[in-house]
């Protein structure tokens, strides 16, 4: 958990397990998997899906309804207020019958940084070395 605290950007399980392994910690990536989806199912961690349908975490410190704003070039995430937007689903819902709505909403772009990079293509591989060195 403390891993996912401090990130800047979401990270796939095998980035997560990578990190581990490399700081000495034995475990499977099977477990890193079952703890990621039991804090995700408990609220504590935010999934997103990667444009490859990967999912990654991240520790979220916003509350309530909430959405992200995601650097396809590297990963950065910001947390946008979703409160505007469950209330137009939960209507939508009502509307045409259906209960217990839900969104998942994920707004894409090139955050400041890699706007000015003339080659922003930091792929998920590379997040992920760049997580490892962080961790380092």
């Amino acid at each position: 958990m403390e891993l996912l605290e401090h990130a800047t950007q979401f990270l796939s399980a095998q980035q997560i397990h990578d990190v581990l392994i490399h700081r000495g910690h034995a475990l499977g990536l099977a477990t890193v998997y079952r703890t990621l989806q039991a804090l995700t199912d408990t609220g504590e961690l935010d999934l997103q899906r990667a444009e490859d349908g990967e999912h990654l975490y991240r520790r979220c410190h916003r509350q309530g309804p909430h959405h992200h704003l995601v650097c396809r070039a590297c990963g950065a995430a910001v947390g946008l207020p979703g409160t505007g937007l469950e209330r137009w689903a939960a209507r939508q819902g009502q509307v045409h019958g259906f209960t217990r709505t839900s969104t998942t909403v994920e707004l894409r772009g090139l955050c400041p940084s890699c706007s000015t990079d003339p080659v922003p293509s930091r792929s998920v591989a590379a997040r992920g070395r760049a997580a490892r060195q962080e961790a380092s």
